[in-house]
């Protein structure tokens, strides 16, 4: 039988267009969180990477020697101009990158300083996920440096205390399944991704106070960042999840948990922690907000440990 070359060029130009297509739809099929998700965990930016060994305290600091430190202070410049630690390179937070990335740092460590180290770790995870896996925050920041910038004693409160929304209750299972975030970019390559995502976190990140997310604690996904036993001991805020430390992580699955339709309002006891925790949550494309000053801002006087304290001694400054 002979052939029509017409029919055969039909099913091959036929063949081939499925082939193109199935191409295209494995393309499509990697969302820009999966392709994020999968350079971080094989470039070692899982969370049990980027949160580990990523604070250090003013009195390590100063036995060490500064020289042995490149320091970025992210106070806004006035106030770094009434003090600062001596040799610290003052920038804003959004232009930490820029900033260490020019700066003469010979490969020293680098340590990120504000107020209260909180605002620190957002660039500490930005440092950390840009090429500088040792970057470290000043644990209290300024206020563990020098008496005059002591901005915690005036934030310690205990509205948690007998309030009716700070719970003992049991915690709730942790919910499981739940959908990818949803990351706005028209850019498939993870570096490329993850470089954006960086920027957009430090740009946009925001804590929320105690006293809201108490308020209306169901507005929110509320993940406490305890131990179980603290968890029961202390109490918490109402519906609060219990996430020990190292569960939520991109190599275990464990981000199932985390629900990208809702604000995800993350606490432990300082707000420095949950800091780490957020932005790299943030990174990720997830709507998390750190609750402010952690637990210090709201069961203050039942702590027996993490608490804030006036620092005994100013360490050296320069103006």
């Amino acid at each position: 039988m002979k052939l029509d070359w017409r029919l055969v060029l039909v099913l091959v130009l036929s063949l081939g267009l499925m082939v193109s297509c199935e191409d295209t739809d494995d393309e499509e099929d990697a969302t820009a969180f999966e392709v994020l998700s999968e350079y971080m965990l094989a470039n070692d930016m899982d969370v049990d990477v980027v949160v580990n060994g990523w604070i250090t305290t003013a009195s390590a600091i100063s036995e060490a020697g500064l020289e042995n430190y490149y320091i970025v202070d992210i106070r806004d410049i006035d106030t770094y101009n009434l003090g600062h630690i001596p040799g610290a390179v003052q920038c804003a937070r959004t232009d930490v990158l820029t900033t260490v990335e020019a700066g003469n740092t010979n490969d020293l460590p680098v340590i990120v300083t504000c107020f209260s180290g909180q605002s620190a770790t957002l660039a500490v995870v930005a440092l950390r996920l840009s090429g500088y896996p040792d970057a470290k925050s000043l644990k209290w920041g300024m206020s563990s440096w020098a008496e005059q910038f002591d901005s915690w004693s005036g934030a310690t409160a205990s509205i948690g205390v007998d309030h009716a929304n700070w719970s003992f209750d049991a915690a709730p299972a942790l919910l499981s399944d739940n959908d990818d975030p949803v990351i706005d970019t028209d850019l498939t390559d993870g570096a490329a991704i993850l470089a954006e995502q960086v920027d957009l976190m430090l740009a946009t990140f925001k804590g929320i106070s105690g006293a809201d997310v108490l308020a209306a604690p169901e507005n929110y996904q509320i993940n406490n960042r305890w131990e179980l036993t603290d968890y029961d001991h202390y109490g918490h805020i109402d519906g609060a999840y219990q996430s020990t430390p190292g569960s939520v992580s991109i190599a275990n699955d464990g981000l199932d948990v985390l629900d990208p339709s809702q604000t995800i309002v993350t606490y432990c006891w300082t707000g420095q922690t949950s800091g780490m925790m957020t932005s790299w949550l943030r990174v990720l494309g997830y709507d998390a907000t750190s609750l402010k000053n952690g637990v210090n801002s709201m069961i203050y006087s039942a702590l027996e440990s993490h608490q804030w304290a006036p620092i005994a001694a100013d360490l050296p400054m320069e103006p």
